[in-house]
């Protein structure tokens, strides 16, 4: 049986959180593993020094022995209060990722379930995200629904 390790991520993390998202970004957007996006890795640094400082953002990371395998994060936030979001506490899971060699080997289902429960353990009553192909039937499985009303205009 597989001993990961699930470690709650802190500041003192930032290299590994930083690092770990410029691999889901590369594997999300079928990306060389040799793209640098060195702008996106500074302000991605700067994210999480902020978003882990003031609680607006959890993340864990998932080691094998000293290697980083696996990684998701949970964003916090409000909007103005609606019907279906009374309080307009909201959360977002974002930056789900686990290495090639590991995957299927729970590591995703037990990273979400930690978010999730960060979720929860904040009152708020839905989360949502954005998924891959490849990661939607863990999300279908674990409960998500796929809502189509969402519309976005890029600039």
């Amino acid at each position: 049986m597989d001993n990961f390790t699930y470690h709650r991520a802190t500041l003192d993390d930032l290299d590994a959180l930083t690092e770990t998202r410029i691999r889901t970004l590369r594997a999300a957007n079928n990306l060389p593993d040799t793209a640098e996006m060195p702008e996106v890795r500074e302000n991605t640094r700067e994210y999480y020094r902020s978003a882990l400082a003031d609680g607006s953002h959890v993340a864990y990371l998932v080691y094998d022995g000293n290697e980083v395998v696996g990684t998701g994060g949970v964003v916090f936030y409000s909007l103005i209060p609606m019907c279906s979001l009374t309080t307009g506490k909201a959360a977002y899971i974002q930056n789900m990722y686990t290495h090639p060699d590991y995957r299927r080997r729970g590591i995703a289902w037990k990273t979400l379930d930690l978010l999730v429960g960060e979720v929860r353990g904040r009152g708020l009553i839905s989360v949502a995200l954005e998924a891959t192909d490849m990661g939607k039937p863990l999300y279908e499985k674990y409960g998500f629904t796929t809502l189509d009303c969402e519309m976005r205009l890029e600039f």
